[in-house]
């Protein structure tokens, strides 16, 4: 009897410290207890905005912010990507989740039950038209009588749009598509090409965009500002508090400009101008400066050298010390990760030689991994696709071309269909794929324009 007096402290002292880990005991699961636990279950969208994977690495403004918290408090960051937002808030309350990071919108009603805090930002809806020589931009919403703007049917930038008519008396030609192939970066794209005059977006997305179409005018506010926020429950005060003043401190710091610039002022993707007029050769029989390297790496490896210096051009024009949007480094564009499995790190991935040994090792790795490919020259633009956007996105793309009875060894009209649709949620969300949303623009550009110039190398540069 005595011991089992001896051991029932130890018990009770057991059975606290498992409900304290606990997310269903309201009472006791706060910040505290999830420190102990090193990890913060962080609810999110799988969006352009909010996180996404590229490269094969997770990126994402509301991603970044939420990591750069987890790493100041030593805790790893665990990403559940919900359905939608209907779901977040759900899978809030149900205790799958600690913290939303993403842009709720702030409501009176939602101040019952949850708390905002943490990232909070003022939105609103804005013109996106296009600003090249020649164009008129629209500088107040009465400039909009008797013109087309183009929204998705249903959505709320339509709604906005019949209301913003109403408020002026009629005269805005809403120009309403149907078409569940279109999103609003879609849109984007088309006011950016000509190909429709005006559309619709939320400011975040706006800006974003910009920085992959550099002709574009977004500063014409059509709806009043609305306030988002991230979320968390409304018994974690402690996670609340911290989100809250950690923001306080780091919002002029140097990491956090870091990562607004990234996503909403570095230019991205690609120039629409045609890169092929651009350096060429350097003169009879020599590419660039590093040919010498290309040269020995090819050789090594049986690639191309052509090849390998179509594609250094592609991801830095020969410049050692490019450093991409994304985080790619030197000459090959590497990643830090994919340089590191391959031994170069720090001050190396400037070194030209380092680089394009780890960059030539890469590309072979991945002609490898499309070794069941048949057809060389399919091998080499699944490969170049995989070098661009990852080899989960474009593993996605091959289990969708596959499912919908199109040929997963073939490129053009095949894979790269699936690699386009991956932004429609109807694909990225398929039981078959595992990464999630996908811009797939820059990467079919990518394989097209490494493919002319490797053409254009092989007509100009003996082997």
């Amino acid at each position: 009897m005595k011991k089992t007096v001896r051991y029932l402290p130890c018990l009770l002292l057991l059975l606290s410290a498992c409900s304290l880990f606990n997310p269903r005991n309201e009472d006791a699961y706060d910040f505290p207890t999830i420190r102990m636990g090193d990890t913060l279950r962080i609810l999110t969208l799988n969006t352009s905005t909010s996180y996404f994977i590229y490269r094969d690495q997770p990126m994402g403004y509301h991603y970044d912010m939420i990591r750069e918290f987890c790493r100041y408090h030593d805790l790893f960051p665990e990403i559940i990507v919900a359905p939608g937002t209907a779901s977040l808030l759900r899978m809030l309350q149900e205790g799958r989740g600690d913290v939303i990071a993403y842009q709720m919108p702030v409501t009176r009603e939602g101040r019952d039950s949850v708390r905002y805090c943490g990232l909070q930002r003022i939105n609103h809806q804005v013109l996106v038209q296009r600003a090249m020589r020649g164009d008129t931009l629209v500088t107040d919403v009465t400039d909009l009588i008797g013109r087309k703007v183009t929204v998705t049917r249903g959505s709320r930038f339509h709604q906005r749009m019949i209301h913003l008519n109403e408020e002026l008396g009629g005269g805005i030609l809403i120009d309403a598509t149907g078409s569940d192939s279109l999103v609003p970066e879609d849109l984007i794209r088309m006011v950016s090409r000509g190909e429709i005059p005006y559309t619709v977006a939320d400011d975040d997305l706006a800006r974003l965009n910009q920085t992959y179409f550099r002709n574009l005018h977004t500063d014409l506010p059509l709806s009043f500002d609305q306030r988002s926020s991230w979320v968390v429950r409304s018994n974690t005060p402690v996670l609340a508090d911290s989100l809250n003043s950690w923001f306080l401190r780091k919002k002029e710091e140097p990491v956090f400009l870091r990562i607004m610039k990234r996503y909403f002022e570095e230019t991205k993707g690609y120039d629409e101008k045609d890169r092929l007029t651009y350096g060429e050769i350097l003169g009879p029989g020599l590419i660039s400066p590093f040919d010498s390297y290309f040269r020995q790496e090819g050789k090594r490896l049986g690639i191309d050298w052509r090849l390998l210096a179509a594609v250094a051009y592609q991801e830095s024009t020969f410049s050692t010390e490019e450093h991409s949007w994304a985080g790619a480094v030197g000459l090959m564009g590497l990643m830090p990760a994919t340089a590191a499995s391959l031994g170069i790190a720090g001050d190396q991935l400037y070194d030209p030689e380092q680089n394009i040994r780890a960059g030539a090792a890469y590309f072979d790795r991945l002609l490898a991994l499309f070794s069941s490919v048949e057809d060389e020259r399919e091998r080499v633009k699944l490969a170049l696709a995989a070098y661009n956007g990852g080899i989960g996105h474009i593993s996605d793309a091959r289990a969708l071309a596959e499912k919908y009875d199109a040929d997963q060894d073939v490129w053009e009209g095949n894979v790269e269909r699936f690699v386009q649709l991956k932004r429609l949620e109807q694909y990225y969300t398929d039981p078959v794929c595992h990464s999630g949303y996908f811009r797939g623009d820059e990467t079919i550009n990518y394989v097209r324009e490494v493919e002319a110039r490797w053409e254009l190398y092989r007509q100009k540069v003996k082997d």
